[in-house]
């Protein structure tokens, strides 16, 4: 596989980056995930977006603008001899001394990593609510981050099984999100997710629902929710940029209509149709 850093399409055996980057001294970096469609990643500006503001946040600036960094994600997977892929931009503070810093980072090191996918195809999976809490965010909002321990301990705790999706509490004991997913459920006529309050990332597939939700006219609700709201739902799913919009069959055991959800089944086909026709008023072209 080929790594792009900094520009430079390198064997991964040849990437290598400083031991004294920030990112991996003190875990100052940052990620976005996404996939591509016909050689076009969906929902780009909108993960750029995100990313640029998690870089504000960690006062790292970021010296190349959107249309350079589609550009460099393009010649990675032309590199790898791919037209569609999972790709990893990644953004780390950059090499300094060994110490805290609070001077801006103004030489990042900047990663794009692309992993080959299958098809997408409509899957389904079983939720199990975890004994591990979600961690509280470090800063101010939660940011897709080197900080992924509290993540890593809940795969642990449900295993390998691909088709589980451990869903985290908050130490209140409010619903939350999935490992690497956000929440949604519906009951009644009435799409419901947990509050950014709550510490959850604010996911770009997540922003994407419910953008599509208020263009059906489709009532929202975004508050605080225990496990048995979760429980007494009609349908649940789970959202990321790589699995897309996943049903739940099940919670904790018990039973969900999965694909067959009427609300569920309808945003799916509506996520489908916008990543084909890459329509998307925030995307790049």
């Amino acid at each position: 596989m080929l790594i792009n850093i900094n520009g430079e399409i390198l064997r991964e055996e040849n990437a290598v980056i400083s031991a004294y980057d920030h990112g991996f001294l003190y875990g100052l970096g940052v990620f976005e995930t996404f996939r591509t469609y016909e050689g076009h990643p969906f929902l780009f500006n909108d993960h750029i977006q995100r990313l640029r503001a998690s870089l504000e946040e960690l006062h790292i600036q970021l010296p190349i603008e959107p249309q350079e960094l589609l550009h460099e994600v393009k010649r990675t997977l032309q590199a790898n001899e791919m037209v569609d892929g999972y790709i990893r931009l990644n953004v780390s503070a950059g090499a300094g001394n060994i110490g805290l810093q609070t001077e801006p980072y103004e030489q990042p090191t900047l990663i794009i990593y692309v992993k080959s996918l299958g098809d997408s195809v409509r899957n389904e999976k079983n939720g199990t609510v975890l004994s591990l809490r979600r961690n509280t965010p470090e800063g101010q909002f939660r940011l897709k981050s080197h900080h992924y321990l509290n993540n890593i301990l809940a795969k642990r705790e449900v295993g390998n099984d691909q088709n589980v999706e451990g869903i985290f509490l908050t130490e209140e004991g409010y619903v939350a999100e999935g490992i690497v997913s956000n929440l949604f459920w519906v009951t009644g006529n009435t799409l419901f997710t947990p509050s950014l309050s709550t510490g959850i990332l604010n996911g770009i597939t997540r922003q994407y629902v419910l953008k599509v939700a208020e263009k059906l006219r489709l009532p929202v609700k975004e508050g605080l929710y225990k496990r048995e709201d979760l429980l007494e739902a009609d349908e649940v799913f789970v959202t990321n940029s790589i699995q897309e919009i996943v049903p739940l069959r099940s919670v904790d055991r018990v039973s969900m209509p999965g694909s067959n959800g009427t609300v569920t089944s309808k945003l799916i086909l509506k996520y489908e149709q916008d990543r084909t026709s890459l329509l998307s008023s925030n995307d790049l072209t």
